[in-house]
This record gives structure tokens, C-alpha cells and sequence, in this order.
């Protein structure tokens, strides 16, 4: 007679539990390790014909698990990417794409050149700064002329943006003639740049505009008050006719 069931000792099904501090490390977690098994699996297969069909397979599986980027052909690509990778670059098949290298994954890209520039006044900005060397190329006319002036009011704008003190005019033709290097010289200049309270009812205009928008509006209670006695008289009212 056969028996069905076999009672196992529980010391010995304790003991060869596996736990993920033991399994091999996933290359990429998000496949799961039921995929890199298979993809060990395929890597071991000695035939080429066989696991050539099983590389396309897994493709397959990977694909369906983002079903409408399957047929995408820039996904198709990065799906062979990933099995190589995940299979460390020991899987030999034939691949429809550039096979990637260990080299080219490890290469780390090249660091981004940020401007260091330190200016002593730093609340007109990098692009004033910009701008100065800009009319400092152009050659003399009307047209030099009204950039500097462009860039005169605009430092006095910047100016005020941070420092909510009047200033004059004479200041901001001393910190252009300094910034450009002794260039642009309005200092005995008749020129007069913008009326220093336009500015400033212009800044305080565009603050006012961009903390307006990031802030929710409030309904007053007064209308509600208004309406909740309104209803409360209205039901005395009703009692009593009653």
C-alpha cells in the first residue's frame, strides 16, 4: 500500500529554508529572481540553438511585464541591454542590437562645468556682468548708447530688488564704470534712469503677483454668518406661525 501523505520532521524543513541573505545578489531587483533564474538557466544551456530560443523567450517576459512598450523598437533594445546585464555579461547569443560591454555600463559621465563666478556685487547678478562686456564689444553710436542705458536701469532695478533703500543714480554709474572696467563712464553724465519709487512700486507689484499665485484664497465668514442667522430667523419664524 502506498502512503499519500509523508510526515516530514520539522527540524529538517527548518533547516533548508532559504533567505534572501543567502540567495545571490539581483542585478536588476525589479525583474524579480524568478527572471534571473531563468536567465541563469539559459546562460548554463550548452546548445546555441536552444538557448538562443530561450534568450528570445525571456525577452518575451520581460517585454510582457510593460506590455505597451513591448513593440516599441528603442524598448526592444533596452530589454537585450538589460539580459546581458543581468546575466554579468556571460550570456552568448545572438542579438539583434550592439551587445553593451562592462566597460561602457562602468563609465562614469563627465562633471558638469558650473560658472564660478564670485562678483563683488552680487545682487546685480552674473548677466549684468554679461551684458557689460557685451556693449563693451560694441562700437561707439546710438545704438551702444541705449544699451548701456537698458543696462543702467536694470542694475538699479536689481539694486532696489535687494536693497529697499533709495539710491542714485550717481552710485549705479560708479558700480558700471568699475564692472566695466572703466569702459562705460556715465559719471558726468546728464542721463537720468527711472524714478526710483516706480521701481520700487514695480517690484513690490511682481512680489505681490508671485505670492499670490502659491497662495490659496480665503472666503470671508461674514456672508456665511450672515446666511446661518438669516436661516436660523427663518425656522423661529416657521415655529411660531406653526
Amino acid at each position: 500500500m502506498n502512503q499519500k501523505y509523508i510526515k516530514e520532521n520539522a527540524n529538517d524543513v527548518v533547516h533548508h529554508l532559504e533567505y534572501n541573505a543567502e540567495r545571490s545578489h539581483l542585478i536588476i531587483p525589479e525583474y524579480g529572481r524568478h527572471l534571473q533564474k531563468l536567465i541563469d538557466q539559459a546562460t548554463a544551456i550548452e546548445d546555441p540553438e536552444v538557448r538562443n530560443k530561450a534568450a528570445k523567450y525571456i525577452i518575451q517576459v520581460m517585454g510582457s511585464l510593460n506590455p505597451h512598450l513591448r513593440d516599441v523598437p528603442d524598448f526592444q533594445h533596452k530589454l537585450w541591454d538589460q539580459l546581458f546585464i543581468m546575466s554579468d555579461f556571460k550570456l552568448d547569443v545572438e542579438s539583434p542590437y550592439p551587445i553593451p560591454s562592462r566597460e561602457v555600463l562602468q563609465l562614469k559621465p563627465d562633471v558638469l562645468k558650473y560658472p564660478q563666478n564670485f562678483p563683488k556685487y552680487r545682487y546685480y547678478g552674473n548677466n549684468i556682468k554679461y551684458m557689460i562686456d557685451v556693449a563693451n564689444k560694441w562700437e561707439e553710436g546710438e545704438m551702444k548708447s541705449a544699451l548701456v542705458k537698458v543696462i543702467a536701469n536694470h542694475m538699479k532695478k536689481s539694486y532696489l530688488s535687494w536693497n529697499k533703500d533709495t539710491v542714485k543714480d550717481d552710485v549705479i554709474f560708479e558700480h558700471l564704470y568699475e564692472l566695466s572696467g572703466g569702459k562705460l563712464n556715465l559719471l558726468q553724465s546728464t542721463e537720468e534712469l527711472i524714478n526710483t519709487t516706480d521701481l520700487l512700486r514695480t517690484n513690490k507689484r511682481m512680489s505681490n503677483k508671485v505670492s499670490s499665485q502659491g497662495q490659496p484664497k480665503i472666503q470671508s465668514n461674514k456672508n456665511n454668518k450672515g446666511q446661518g442667522k438669516q436661516k436660523s430667523f427663518q425656522k423661529n419664524n416657521n415655529q411660531k406661525n406653526q
